[in-house]
């Protein structure tokens, strides 16, 4: 057994880093790819399933599974039906569908991140909606419009791309 239980499943196919295949990969359980796919890298929906894509591997096509660990390059759509972990050297050119996502620092995703599953969107725990920001916060509601046209007229097209 190549992967510990502690996630559930364990990996019981490998492909190594000197294979390069041809063609769609279709499986069932644990793959970890060490190796070069060109074509499209499919879990059974029968069953759960995980893919790791070691920091060698890469994909040049689809990649949809339950459980994806990514530390190479995918080259195409990826879906992840339950976790996605993009690992520092992870690498994704293309769309990505995620129900839930786990982004290290250093990993690279140019393509759109679009959740799967979610009926409705939540807002952040620190996130206060703009009305409950104006009731609860008195000294902005006794702002004349004279001070805030001073506060939004000292934003000029010179300093608007400033910083602090």
């Amino acid at each position: 057994m190549l992967f510990s239980k502690k996630k559930g499943l364990s990996i019981d196919t490998l492909i190594g880093q000197d294979a390069t295949i041809e063609g769609d990969v279709t499986f069932a359980g644990g793959l970890r790819l060490d190796g070069r796919v060109r074509g499209n890298v499919l879990a059974s929906d029968a069953q759960r399933s995980m893919l790791v894509i070691s920091e060698k591997g890469a994909v040049e096509g689809e990649v949809r599974v339950g459980h994806l660990i990514l530390n190479g390059t995918v080259t195409g759509p990826v879906s992840a039906s339950e976790l996605l972990e993009l690992q520092p050297h992870a690498r994704v050119y293309g769309e990505v569908h995620y129900a839930a996502l786990e982004m290290h620092q250093g990993a690279i995703v140019e393509g759109r991140l679009v959740p799967i599953g979610q009926g409705e969107v939540r807002a952040l725990p620190n996130h206060v909606p703009a009305a409950e920001v104006n009731q609860e916060t008195p000294m902005e509601s006794n702002t004349s419009e004279a001070e805030a046209g001073e506060v939004s007229s000292s934003v000029t097209p010179e300093n608007a791309g400033a910083t602090a």
